[in-house]
């Protein structure tokens, strides 16, 4: 299999599909890996040290020309689209339940879609793990800096001073996101509560930290109790292929505090934040009613030498499974059929149809 790996456009994402070692093994097993020319250079990654492990360095246009399987970090961009040839195969994150016009797309050129976020085993998601651990582990640091004034916070210190109370964080969500969030808050020194709807992951958190982070089972009005209390607000729900549910209407914004900080990690599935919208690490925040949306849709691409080799530890066995077995036996295999998202010009993942109300 010809296995092409482009160099990501999205704005100040610098991690990379694969590492020199990957193409290594998969050359081993036979198949022709084509890179783009500098498309490791962010993740610090050399044309040359992909050479040694036995790629070829070619133009964007060869590598999209020749490929049979299409390996990425984050979802085709519109200015991308064109380089795709119809029938080929693509595996990445693709968040297509907040992208109609990418699935649109998808069908219309047949392309046998994989998301690394839908694939499943034994009811883990393991592609989407490393970078929701970084990302959740990213979020209070992020909301702790933009609590300072000058970027219109509400100018409270995150840890506190001797005398003076530290910065209270809700997380709404105990997942691999909130869990990481917790870690990081609760050793910042932060006053941490996490809202979560199912309580076995409440009883994790609890176990973990000796009852020292705060557990209340998410409902409506619990939310809105801690919601008007936060300093820093934290989004970590997730719909694994689906659109994340609005639990933060634009009536709670008016009535939360002014400067309170909302980093929202779920925002390339659509944002748990009524009316969100996708930031870059170029513009970062936003204000609404007085609050700072953080909405960075590829967060950890901010640290792309550790993203980059934590990602590629975690998809490169499963990249290497697909390019040996094939498209046509993959989308029958147990574990790669949970990453299909569309296939032959259909929607394939029942999560991502019932997002737009489509078959």
């Amino acid at each position: 299999m010809i296995i092409s790996i482009p160099k990501e456009i999205k704005k100040h994402e610098y991690r990379v599909a694969i590492t020199p070692n990957g193409v290594y093994t998969l050359v081993s097993d036979g198949h022709k890996v084509l890179v783009e020319e500098n498309a490791g250079i962010g993740s610090g990654f050399e044309n040359r040290d992909y050479e040694k492990a036995g790629a070829n360095i070619v133009s964007k246009n060869e590598l999209f020309k020749k490929a049979e399987l299409i390996v990425k970090v984050k979802e085709p961009l519109p200015e991308e689209y064109e380089l795709y040839e119809e029938g080929v195969a693509l595996f990445t994150y693709l968040h297509l339940a907040s992208n109609r016009k990418l699935v649109e797309f998808l069908c219309k050129r047949k392309i046998a879609s994989f998301a690394y976020e839908t694939l499943e085993v034994n009811g883990t998601l393991p592609l989407l793990a490393p970078m929701s651990e970084i990302a959740g582990r990213m979020a209070p640091i992020m909301g702790a800096f933009y609590l300072q004034k000058k970027f219109n916070g509400s100018g409270v210190f995150p840890v506190g001073v001797a005398g003076v109370e530290s910065a209270r964080i809700l997380i709404i969500g105990a997942g691999n996101v909130g869990f990481n969030s917790a870690r990081v808050s609760f050793n910042m020194g932060l006053d941490t509560i996490v809202l979560n709807r199912g309580i076995e992951r409440l009883q994790k958190i609890d176990e973990y930290f000796n009852g020292r982070v705060k557990t209340k089972i998410l409902d409506k009005y619990t939310l809105e109790e801690e919601l008007y209390k936060a300093d820093i607000v934290i989004g970590a729900i997730l719909v694994p292929g689906g659109r994340t549910p609005i639990l933060i209407d634009k009536k709670m914004l008016k009535k939360m505090k002014k400067g309170t900080v909302i980093v929202d990690v779920s925002i390339d599935q659509g944002g748990c934040v009524e009316g969100a919208r996708p930031t870059t690490h170029e513009n970062p925040v936003y204000i609404v009613d007085g609050i700072v949306h953080y909405m960075v849709s590829n967060m950890p691409g901010a640290y792309p030498r550790t993203s980059t080799i934590a990602l590629t530890n975690a998809t490169h066995p499963y990249i290497r499974m697909l390019a040996n077995l094939g498209v046509d036996k993959a989308i029958k295999d147990k574990v790669l059929s949970t990453a299909l998202n569309i296939y032959n010009g259909r929607i394939t993942n029942s999560n991502l149809a019932k997002s737009f109300n489509l078959k």
